[in-house]
């Protein structure tokens, strides 16, 4: 007898210490893989002076990047699906670290995309979709916790960079920063990745909730055919515009609204607005996703669009107000970011584990719309009206129009769409 009933406790403990172990070594990749976008803008400067070209050509690198990351997704899933994260995810490490290390030696335009926006958007991209991928697979009780954490990585990794970096290209030059920094980057996250694996059929991992617990599991073929899909892809493209609208457009319109230089708490409230809002752009993720564990995805999601918008309008009302705006960019971040840890946790409730990377993948791909339609639109709008006024707009009636489909489309075409499978 007592054999009997110590041998599950100790199954379970282990489980539950393999998870969290797992969970710890996604963080740390996703971590190694934030700088190449999050602190490409301190590069920007050293490599226009050295290959001799202008702004919007070295900014191509980053768009290569970024579009890379996330329309290629679907493949990247898929290879993670069939060969398992270890390998894939050691390699997208290794890489996005390789992307850095050979750009310290590009001489020409082309060589600069071909290494930093090729190679490091390639690897990233398989790194954040295998890690998602592996996480609801682990934590299927607790999907929007756990996908939150490791997303929330991938912003917290460029704030524990970011001064290091600065400070070395400032001391050592640009080419020594990417050539140290890429193999550190390569070497930890690849490290990381190699002790990462799927749960198997010794693993006592915890049943989902009801509401949370997919029919069946369902493929990626079969479901690009369902609505409640396309119903997610849009919202997501939605919610993906309005934010990207305010992180590429921010600085240029903090300076018209007259704010960009105004002291807030000893600081410029631009450059305090950008550090307070990468914090809670990482704080989010987390929250709401645990939040949604508990109160339901749909729910949450109407929680957190609302408040984006709420914040927005507000922000618009007093953006001659400095120490406001600081405050109310944080709030904005913090109810746009969660967005990377509901959608893939809905997503996979909706259609299972077994294809969950894959499938993300195709969901990812509202991510890269967002990222083209988020600079361009923005901007053609404000030169074409000479006013923020209209973008803020959009993006609150975006926020508004999500939020609501939440609630009255996707939970009840979930909840059919589920019943019927």
């Amino acid at each position: 007898m007592t054999v009997s009933v110590s041998q599950p406790a100790a199954a379970s403990t282990a489980t539950t210490s393999t998870r969290w172990i797992q969970l710890g070594l996604g963080l740390i990749a996703m971590m190694s893989i934030s700088s190449p976008q999050y602190v490409w803008t301190l590069f920007t400067k050293p490599l226009q002076d050295q290959l001799g070209a202008n702004l919007p050509a070295i900014q191509v690198t980053v768009s290569i990047l970024i579009v890379l990351q996330t329309w290629l997704s679907p493949v990247q899933g898929f290879l993670v699906d069939r060969f398992g994260p270890r390998t894939l995810i050691a390699l997208g490490c290794a890489l996005s670290g390789a992307g850095w290390i050979t750009a310290a030696y590009a001489t020409t335009l082309i060589q600069l995309y071909l290494t930093y926006g090729l190679l490091c958007g390639v690897g990233t991209g398989i790194v954040y979709i295998g890690v998602i991928g592996l996480m609801v697979r682990w934590f299927p009780d607790r999907r929007g916790f756990a996908t939150g954490m490791v997303a929330a990585g991938y912003g917290f990794g460029a704030i524990l960079t970011t001064f290091p970096i600065d400070n070395m290209i400032r001391s050592s030059g640009h080419q020594s920063t990417l050539i140290v920094f890429g193999w550190i980057f390569g070497i930890v996250g690849a490290a990381a990745a190699l002790a990462m694996r799927m749960p198997n059929a010794q693993d006592a991992v915890p049943p989902p909730p009801p509401m949370a617990a997919a029919s069946k599991d369902v493929a990626p073929g079969e479901m690009l055919r369902t609505s409640v899909f396309w119903l997610m892809f849009v919202m997501m493209t939605m919610m993906s515009t309005g934010g990207l609208m305010i992180i590429l457009q921010f600085a240029p319109f903090a300076r018209d609204f007259g704010v960009a230089n105004v002291m807030v708490l000893g600081f410029a409230a631009l450059p305090l607005a950008l550090t307070v809002d990468r914090i809670t752009n990482g704080l989010t993720r987390p929250f709401f996703g645990w939040v949604s564990d508990h109160i339901g995805r749909e729910n949450t999601m109407a929680l957190a669009f609302l408040l984006e918008a709420a914040a927005v309008a507000t922000m618009l009302l007093f953006r001659e107000n400095a120490l406001l705006f600081v405050l109310l960019s944080a709030v904005v971040f913090f109810g746009w970011g969660e967005i990377f840890s509901l959608f893939p946790s809905t997503l996979t409730d909706t259609f299972g584990t077994k294809h969950a990377t894959t499938n993300y993948g195709f969901l990812y791909m509202a991510q890269g719309i967002g990222s083209v339609l988020g600079g361009p639109l923005a901007a053609w709008m404000h030169d074409l009206t000479a006013s923020w006024i209209p973008v803020f707009v959009v993006i609150i009636t975006m926020d508004v129009i999500t939020g609501v489909l939440a609630l009255i489309a996707l939970k009840p075409m979930r909840r059919a769409y589920k019943a019927r499978a």
